[in-house]
């Protein structure tokens, strides 16, 4: 494989990453109005003459952006040259594209014309389809060089469940941790595991209902994911790939649990609530990978059936 076509994947993706922290960093640091009501451009100029720690926020992620941007146009168009025959490329290459120029769209709308927190936390899980996209298309450009080929693997119904079951429960995990962070409900919370530590008590008002029912969902897929590695653990030793990928998923979903509880304690510390964003983005980028192993494990089921078909007449003929 061309070597500039990996080196591009790798800048691409590490690119998309940085576009998702700089998404957190706007939020976190109430930035999103640093630039006023202008888009593309700061207070309708190319370069403002009132400088402030929210408009160089804001500024320099539609900065990034923009360039990620070109990148993914360029890695998409160069993958679809180059291995377009693996039935996959055009696909992530499209949806990578695609869904980029979605979050900038809604990024866009949000400053011209505002949005509601609801429709504001939609713009983080469209990120991460974006990055798992990239991720997927740069571990495709990899997979060609290595002896591993995953159209050898096989995974059961059972694993399949909890693959396609725990990234489609990771959207509602995403977008109630969004909607934390958009109606500012990070704090409302002063205790943890609890909403006040030492006490039981429900809720009593929207954010802190928000805040407690991000924890119980978070909570869940943590259980979900610790159970499904148990699994892959026992039962998929010989397939590394799995193997790997489930105790690299436990790993990323322990840290992220870790991170929530310390973003409480820290009285949201701004590193680790970039770090909390960096984890399920990861996380959710593992959990897609999973998902292409099985979406090609069910045709290689199929491949299998049909060839130990013959050697199923033959005995039935003896």
């Amino acid at each position: 494989m061309h070597r500039g076509l990996k080196w591009l994947a790798v800048f691409t993706t590490f690119g998309m990453l940085l576009i998702l922290l700089g998404g957190a960093l706007v939020t976190k640091t109430d930035s999103g109005m640093g630039c006023g009501r202008s888009w593309p451009l700061c207070e309708g100029q190319l370069i403002p003459k009132v400088i402030t720690k929210e408009l160089v926020i804001e500024l320099a992620h539609r900065v990034i952006s923009g360039a990620v941007g070109i990148m993914v146009v360029a890695l998409s168009l160069w993958s679809w040259k180059s291995i377009g025959h693996i039935r996959e490329t055009k696909f992530l290459s499209a949806i990578s594209f695609l869904f980029l120029l979605a979050q900038g769209l809604i990024g866009a709308a949000a400053v011209l014309w505002g949005q509601s927190d609801f429709v504001l936390a939609l713009h983080f899980g469209i990120s991460l389809i974006s990055f798992a996209s990239v991720f997927m298309l740069t571990l495709l450009i990899f997979e060609i060089d290595t002896k591993f080929k995953a159209e050898e693997l096989i995974v059961d119904k059972r694993m399949k469940f909890h693959i396609v079951g725990i990234i489609s429960y990771c959207f509602i995990v995403v977008y109630t941790g969004a909607l934390v962070r958009h109606t500012e409900s990070s704090l409302v919370c002063t205790g943890w595991p609890t909403c006040v530590n030492g006490s039981f008590a429900l809720p009593y008002n929207l954010n802190q209902w928000i805040q407690m029912g991000h924890r119980t969902i978070a909570g869940l897929i943590f259980i979900w994911v610790t159970y499904a590695a148990y699994l892959a653990i026992k039962h998929y030793k010989h397939q590394k790939v799995l193997y790997w990928g489930w105790i690299t998923a436990f790993a990323l979903v322990f840290l992220q649990v870790l991170a929530g509880a310390f973003i409480i304690f820290s009285r949201q510390n701004l590193f680790i609530a970039l770090s909390h964003a960096l984890f399920i983005a990861c996380f959710f980028g593992v959990m897609s990978y999973l998902l292409l192993l099985t979406s090609r494990s069910k045709q290689n089921a199929a491949r299998l059936n049909q060839s130990d078909s013959p050697n199923q007449n033959t005995l039935s003929a003896k």
